[in-house]
């Protein structure tokens, strides 16, 4: 990123505050949750018994800083082995969908997430670091579903503690 383009996130942060919220659930558990840009959705999970069944819950905003953190927060944290992706995805940033670029392609040499159709999904975590990522988890796409319902079948179906 440029110059203009840190400035414009720092300027943006400060207008337009984002918390980073993330609740973490049941330690046994080997499922994460993402319910992308769904505040709602993480809302609700966060208040039923879903959170007991799983590891945590969070969202993610960015294609390149939110998923940088997110690796690198399921490779220190080995009994992570299933994401739930979920909920609507960032309009714009797309961090679902370069998420899943990530997970099924990887970076090209200038860490350009391939396949990313989003605006800036460059990343600063390692081709090590990815590897790890692919080889530990598995991603279960189901970006755009907002019913809770559903979402508790999969939880339910995904669950292993």
């Amino acid at each position: 990123m440029n110059l203009i383009e840190n400035l414009a996130g720092e300027i943006c942060k400060i207008i337009l505050p984002i918390n980073e919220e993330v609740f973490f659930g049941n330690p046994k558990s080997s499922l994460a949750i993402c319910t992308l840009s769904s505040m709602n959705m993480l809302k609700e999970i966060v208040n039923s018994n879903m959170l007991s069944k799983v590891a945590l819950v969070g969202r993610l905003f960015s294609e390149n800083k939110g998923i940088d953190s997110l690796v690198r927060y399921v490779i220190s944290n080995k009994n992570l082995e299933t994401i739930l992706l979920c909920g609507k995805d960032t309009p714009g940033h797309r961090s679902g969908h370069s998420l899943l670029n990530l997970y099924k392609n990887g970076v090209d040499s200038q860490g350009r997430i391939i396949g990313s159709s989003s605006p800036d999904p460059i990343l600063t975590i390692t081709e090590s670091e990815i590897l790890e990522f692919q080889n530990q988890v598995k991603l279960i796409d189901e970006i755009d579903e907002t019913s809770i319902s559903k979402i508790k079948l999969s939880i339910n179906a995904a669950v292993k503690i």
